[in-house]
């Protein structure tokens, strides 16, 4: 609000008076040195006096160019970044530089853009931290009801087989397989709402549990380099990282066809940040549009001040990388 208030104090003329006054500035200085100058203007106009009028309104249509550009550069710039702003990419701003109107709208956009983020991360953590809490929520459930439920089935059935006749045993073994793949897929389903590995061993066997699936469920080749010595980033920004490996995997696994993956999880040569990387050899993302995954992912790096940044690997391939920064002592993160 400060910085909205000394905009406005700031500015001075209205664009139209400006303009007008820099038409007329090129045209008084046109008129005196006309006035000054020993040319006439004869009735009717001879050759050379034509020629000199002429060098004259050139000259004067150039200088009221020039000064009108550099006045009025800043809105054309400012026009491509409107055309070209990206919420999910914070940060673009315009250099802010000179005085008058101009300056001072490119001064109020860049303060809109910065209110704007700030909201958009806002509500954006809001949603995802309803979103999570649900999440918890089923899982939950379907840990202590479905999975108490479908247990209590089998040990059920177990009894049921040691009293059956001999013709009737290979059915009911088969149903006591059949209600054991649906146990399994409940916990794995509740292990992909809400990993509990992840609040309980921390983020290094979260992702190491979360390739290991990967590559069971595809059949793809991966590799993993995941340091252990990595610095306290907090609950929530742990869980962005994971969620954000989640969803990269899920792509890779829809969409990229790959044979291989690798997921690179370790501190930056600087030691400022945490870099995650997650690098396939599949079809690459070629000219398709952004799609909501990783809309989705650029959400969730917006909401702990990381860097999200998806593009082809030199090799083939995608690559992606979430850069996190380290908290501060005292960040209170």
């Amino acid at each position: 609000m400060a910085q909205e208030a000394g905009l406005r104090t700031g500015r001075g003329l209205p664009l139209f008076w400006r303009v007008c006054l820099v038409n007329g500035a090129v045209f008084a200085v046109g008129t005196a040195v006309l006035a000054a100058s020993p040319a006439t203007v004869s009735t009717p106009v001879l050759a050379r006096e034509a020629v000199v009028l002429a060098v004259g309104l050139t000259v004067m249509l150039a200088a009221n160019g020039l000064l009108l550009r550099a006045m009025l550069g800043p809105l054309d710039r400012l026009r491509h970044l409107m055309e070209d702003v990206d919420l999910l990419r914070p940060g673009q701003r315009l250099r802010e530089q000179g005085s008058g109107p101009a300056a001072d709208l490119v001064g109020s956009f860049n303060a809109m853009l910065e209110r704007l983020e700030a909201e958009r991360a806002a509500s954006s953590g809001q949603a995802l931290a309803a979103q999570e809490a649900e999440r918890r929520r089923v899982a939950q459930e379907l840990h202590d009801e479905v999975g108490q439920s479908l247990t209590a089935v089998l040990l059920g059935l177990r009894r049921v087989a040691d009293r059956a006749p001999a013709e009737l045993q290979q059915d009911v073994l088969l149903v006591q397989e059949s209600a054991r793949a649906s146990l399994d897929e409940v916990r794995q389903v509740a292990r992909r709402l809400r990993p509990g590995v992840l609040d309980d061993l921390g983020l290094v066997s979260a992702l190491t549990s979360l390739v290991t699936e990967h590559a069971q469920l595809t059949g793809a080749e991966v590799c993993r380099r995941l340091s252990p010595d990595l610095p306290s980033l907090g609950p929530d920004a742990e869980l962005v990282v994971y969620r954000v490996a989640q969803e990269a995997l899920t792509n890779v696994a829809r969409h990229a066809d790959a044979g291989r993956v690798c997921v690179d999880l370790g501190p930056t040569f600087a030691g400022d940040a945490v870099q995650l990387r997650v690098v396939d050899d599949g079809r690459g993302l070629g000219d398709s549009r952004e799609g909501a995954g990783i809309r989705g992912m650029r959400e969730r790096a917006m909401l702990i001040a990381a860097t999200l940044t998806v593009g082809p690997h030199p090799d083939g391939g995608t690559e992606l990388q979430l850069l996190v920064p380290t908290p501060r002592p005292g960040d209170g993160r």
